[in-house]
């Protein structure tokens, strides 16, 4: 018989809803049943495409022995990290704090009250080496709980008192200033990976937004290292394995450190994140070969994730079945020499073999058995361009015989069992994609970008707010549900912002207003300043989270730091930039310690020490001339700079929201640009030329 995760809308949790486990969903009713039964809490935390979070619930969850030892001990909770990343990042945070590293499944045991006395990742079901399984796990425990009860209170009430501690945070300081950026700059150059980019070792996790700051801040200060590890790691990762060579999109993460060998799942954050990453390069460096890459990862959104309505689906998982109907991590997407072969005539075979590096005996191997399975992950040593010159050949010929050969691949990868996918629609990885798509449609000048982003996001404002206005997290099966958080605001407004920058249509920024204020009324901690994860209304929990640091997304805090900013030079509102100073202040202290680890903060700082400045373009949307000033702000790369556009007329809507454009209207009936900077104006021109010509006088010497 199902559990009472059958009626649940979460797939993660329905997933589970077979488990011999008397899993409970996160509520009072297991709570008040833990205290009823004087049992403790078994927190179970991961996501529906989580390879070791399938491993582990085939190993114990489905198993009768280890359910029986559960349903006796236990009052058993699941919950989907992606539709309460609030639960997740307080008990992720205790299990950091005990086990000194975290990750999912994550395995947290609490008193009834909810509170934490110990933390864990995967459980294997027997124990294996040094590692405790649940077999023996699951009864100490017990007879812990009935026999040396007060020791477990102890380190609970102990572990609870920092964690209250740890989300109080510190005094506010000074904001970080410029040797804040200088430091992690110099911190990520002594962990750059010299020979396949990235930083540290194994495994190797994409941070675009890390690549993002380094983008910014060479640009500000023209330090080529930093440009360097930026499209270093862009480029290595785009040949390797964690690129889906075939299919476009990113994988999750790499198990190596060579960008080989990744964990298949692909996740709607990620695909955003990257095109975000990919269309800066494009216009810091005029490479096509980062515009082709993000073209290609918004086209398997399109294709996979696009979800009826306007929305994006979040994910698809890392398993599959296997020709033999087993389920295998990365079996959809590894290929062997005979199948290429199969599927390819004999000369674009031989092509596709050496240009992607397939061997019989096969590079990937299962990484929770260890077992090679004679299959291959497709991923290139060098650019088509330095392989077409080592060819001898014109790339676009080489290039046009790769993508034929990619296309009938991927045509008989289709007809292979697919991933499961992940069909509930977020408000947060959301609110990314649309902002993703509309930095792609400003960047590569394509209006069909601006469009898909502007069906989702209307999809976001009609579906996911209650009637009160207030958003909602999670979209699925036709129904609303979930408090919004922090994030959902967060990424939703800088969304909002970049589609305005891109359409110019002042809805979108009357929007991002709307939700930044609303954002500020729920969340923003009036006692030490940033923002907290969850509303004030929310749910209690046993502490309030509030996070600064990044982890595999910019965190609430960081993003809202960078729409503070921009929103305040959009509209002349000084309140957001003395919020935004606040914000900074009080992570002051925890950004000084360890800079690398809040880098799209400090993306946001480089913003605010940067030679920032507000453009407003005067004139008829549709007059060509108006179009060639807008034209001549889009050609160069200036991540320090808000545009706006002013159409003629007293009474428009633009000048409600931001009074300054009251004043800047056309020039003699010509449309007309304004540049300010630093508190001050240039002379309004109506040239194109002319308004380059100031871009590039009142910015740093990198400006392109």
């Amino acid at each position: 018989m199902s559990n009472r995760l059958a009626d649940e809308q979460s797939p993660y949790l329905r997933q589970h809803k077979d488990n011999p486990v008397d899993w409970y969903p996160w509520g009072d009713a297991a709570f008040e049943t833990a205290r009823a039964e004087d049992k403790p809490i078994f927190l179970s935390i991961g996501y529906s495409t989580c390879h070791w979070c399938h491993v582990m619930e085939r190993e114990s969850f489905e198993d009768e022995t280890v359910a029986r030892l559960m349903n006796d001990t236990f009052v058993s909770i699941k919950v989907d990290r992606e539709e309460r990343p609030d639960i997740d990042t307080l008990y992720m945070e205790v299990c950091q704090m005990m086990r000194g590293q975290g990750g999912w499944p994550l395995t947290v045991l609490l008193t009834p009250e909810g509170k934490p006395f110990f933390a864990a990742t995967y459980l294997p079901k027997e124990g294996r080496f040094q590692q405790a399984g649940m077999v023996d796990l699951v009864p100490k425990i017990k007879r812990l709980w009935e026999n040396d009860r007060e020791k477990l209170l102890e380190d609970a009430e102990e572990v609870t008192e920092l964690l209250r501690r740890s989300e109080n945070g510190e005094e506010a300081t000074a904001a970080p200033d410029e040797n804040t950026l200088a430091a992690a700059s110099d911190q990520l150059s002594r962990q750059f990976d010299q020979t396949h980019g990235g930083f540290g070792g194994a495994p190797k996790f994409p941070s675009p937004h890390t690549l993002l700051f380094l983008l910014r801040h060479w640009h500000r200060t023209g330090e080529e290292q930093a440009l360097d590890m930026a499209t270093t790691t862009l480029d290595r990762m785009r040949l390797g394995g964690i690129y889906d060579q075939v299919g476009g999109g990113f994988h999750r993460y790499s198990t190596d450190q060579r960008w080989l060998l990744p964990h298949f799942e692909k996740m709607l954050y990620d695909q955003a994140m990257h095109v975000w990453a990919y269309a800066e390069a494009y216009q810091a460096t005029g490479a096509h070969r980062y515009r082709r890459t993000a073209e290609e990862v918004i086209d398997y959104v399109e294709r996979q994730l696009r979800a009826p309505g306007g929305g994006f689906y979040s994910a698809e998982d890392a398993d599959s079945r296997n020709e033999e109907g087993e389920m295998e991590e990365g079996a959809f997407y590894v290929w062997s020499v005979e199948r290429v072969r199969e599927v390819l005539d004999e000369e674009t075979a031989e092509l596709v073999i050496d240009l992607y590096n397939l061997t019989p005996e096969g590079n990937y191997q299962d990484e929770s058995t260890g077992r090679r399975t004679g299959k291959n992950v497709m991923h290139l040593e060098r650019s088509l361009a330095a392989e077409a010159d080592r060819r001898g050949v014109p790339v676009e010929d080489l290039r046009g015989r790769v993508d034929e050969a990619r296309a009938a691949l991927r045509a008989d990868r289709e007809t292979r069992p697919r991933p499961t996918l992940d069909d509930k629609v977020l408000t947060d990885w959301n609110g990314l994609m649309v902002g993703a798509l509309a930095r792609a449609a400003r960047a590569f000048d394509a209006p069909a970008y601006a469009t898909r982003a502007e069906e989702a996001v209307t999809f976001l404002l009609d579906t996911m707010r209650n009637d009160d206005g207030q958003l909602l997290h999670r979209y699925r099966d036709g129904s609303a549900g979930v408090r919004a958080h922090l994030d959902d605001y967060a990424f939703l407004v800088w969304g909002l912002t970049e589609l305005y920058e891109t359409t110019f249509d002042p809805t979108w920024l009357q929007a991002a207003l709307t939700h930044l204020e609303l954002s500020l009324d729920q969340f923003w901690d009036a006692e030490r300043s940033g923002f907290y994860m969850t509303a004030a209304d929310a749910e209690p929990l046993i502490a309030r989270p509030k996070k600064a640091t990044d982890g595999a997304l910019p965190s609430g805090n960081s993003m809202q730091l960078q729409n503070l900013l921009r929103l305040s030079h959009m509209t002349g509102r000084t309140e957001f930039a003395d919020r935004a100073d606040s914000l900074a202040a009080g992570e002051a202290r925890q950004v000084r310690s360890r800079p690398t680890g809040a880098t799209a903060l400090l993306t946001a700082l480089e913003f605010a020490l940067g030679a920032s400045r507000e453009v407003v373009v005067a004139g008829a949307r549709d007059d060509p001339e108006t179009e060639g000033l807008l034209a001549a702000v889009r050609d160069g790369y200036h991540p320090h700079t808000v545009v706006l556009h002013r159409p003629p007329g007293e009474r428009v809507a633009i000048s409600r929201m931001a009074p300054f454009t009251a004043a800047q209207t056309p020039l003699d009936g010509q449309p007309a640009a304004y540049v300010c900077r630093d508190f001050r104006c240039e002379a309004p021109v109506t040239d194109p030329e002319a308004l380059r010509e100031q871009l590039r006088a009142s910015s740093p010497a990198s400006d392109t």
